[in-house]
């Protein structure tokens, strides 16, 4: 049985920096694609960012513009997202999804299998 369990989020004024941990198993960790999507209240799940299987490649969407940063350490089988100077405009659910059949770095929620329970973030002006 596949589990991912997010951590890390919280509440952090404007401006604030906060690193989201998730760690997965039941499943051969190093051997997909992984990625962050978030969800605030009234709006789709969005996909923000993805990275390979071997931490090598990662891709980003455009609104994240050089914020947020994504990687993983497949030893400890954690994921991690690293983000800064948030925005009040950040405050969301964020989840964390990896893949069951191999698809290859994508945001896109359709491409993933396996999602953890989200973990909420508060961003405060």
């Amino acid at each position: 049985q596949v589990q991912m369990v997010e951590s890390g989020g919280g509440s952090v004024q404007a401006g604030g920096s906060l690193r989201l941990s998730c760690t997965a198993s039941g499943l051969t960790f190093a051997a997909y694609a992984m990625g962050w999507f978030r969800q605030a209240p009234g709006k789709e799940r969005e996909g923000l960012a993805c990275i390979n299987e071997n931490g090598r490649g990662t891709y980003y969407a455009d609104s994240m513009s050089g914020r947020f940063t994504i990687s993983r350490d497949n030893v400890r089988k954690t994921l991690y997202l690293q983000m800064n100077s948030l925005k009040p405009e950040d405050t969301a659910i964020y989840y964390c999804a990896t893949q069951g059949t191999y698809r290859g770095c994508s945001i896109s929620a359709g491409d993933y299998d396996y999602w953890g329970q989200g973990t909420q973030v508060t961003v405060s002006s």
